[in-house]
């Protein structure tokens, strides 16, 4: 669906420059976000400001939601003056969020009785990745309704998979987030590790992420954690978000995920001291606190 007007909800850490890279590919774009000041940057590149989800949704063709929760997403979408008020037949939403699936299906099922056609298509990449436009993109959704807005996904990822039908993209990304995690873990307890061992990090760091080890998080992450830089790329409130989901649907579905449970622990003990906004390399904070009092 090439130049559709598209309407963009939640211009956070991962939105905003998602929003300024439709408006550089030339699409025409409306913003709404909670806080006005989070889309300045969408605006300044040209996008048009919208007083609530309804009236974002108004004349789009093609409405993005980029929000925190299942909640927000069903607010936005559902809500009093959400999407929803100004759906009509042939709209089609696209929920970026990382998101509950089950709560997917049935506001998937909730807009199709207006014609509307929800697609899930979670990201990942980081902030890094939404700024490049190098995002991942895991879609759940009718494989025609995918093709139709695949131009405009390019605009803003690099890969764009499809998973099978709505819910499927919520499902592979907290299957991402499982494997992401225990990278995150792997970095933080390898450089704790190579630290209390006395070596020098920034050696550690160059020969580990050249060899079999390297991956994401020892990459960008180790590189932050080198440099004292606990600045959230993605932050650990957000991370442990994304996990509670991994494990409610995990239960919900009989698999265990024990090294998952573990390193939520982990970052809950970071969240309890006052730690949430940091950035989820932090976890390496927990980690070096584990080891006060060693050899």
């Amino acid at each position: 669906m090439a130049k559709a007007s598209i309407a963009f909800i939640g211009t956070g850490i991962m939105g905003g420059p998602m929003a300024c890279n439709l408006l550089a590919a030339g699409y025409s774009v409306v913003v709404h976000n909670r806080t006005r000041a989070k889309a300045q940057a969408a605006l300044d590149a040209g996008a048009v400001w919208a007083d609530s989800p309804a009236r974002a949704a108004a004349k789009a063709d093609v409405v993005i939601t980029c929000v925190t929760d299942t909640p927000d997403v069903q607010a936005v979408l559902l809500g009093p003056e959400g999407v929803i008020e100004a759906a009509r037949p042939g709209m089609i939403c696209i929920d970026m969020s990382t998101i509950s699936p089950d709560a997917t299906v049935r506001m998937a099922g909730r807009l199709a009785e207006k014609g509307v056609q929800l697609l899930d298509a979670p990201i990942s990449g980081g902030q890094k990745g939404a700024i490049e436009a190098k995002l991942s993109i895991m879609i759940g959704g009718p494989v025609e309704v995918v093709e139709r807005v695949r131009p405009i996904l390019e605009a803003m990822g690099r890969t764009i998979t499809h998973c099978g039908p709505v819910g499927s993209g919520q499902t592979t990304k907290l299957a991402n987030q499982v494997m992401v995690i225990h990278t995150l873990m792997s970095m933080a307890e390898g450089l704790a590790f190579a630290e209390k061992a006395g070596l020098n990090l920034e050696t550690t760091l160059a020969a580990t992420s050249a060899g079999a080890a390297g991956s994401h998080s020892l990459k960008v992450l180790g590189a932050k954690v080198l440099a004292g830089d606990m600045a959230p790329a993605f932050m650990v409130d957000l991370q442990l978000k994304d996990l509670r989901l991994v494990l409610d649907h995990a239960r919900r579905i009989g698999q265990p995920l024990p090294g998952t449970a573990l390193v939520t622990q982990l970052l809950e003990a970071l969240a309890a001291q006052g730690r949430g906004r940091d950035g989820t390399q932090a976890l390496i904070d927990v980690i070096r606190q584990l080891g006060q009092g060693g050899a």
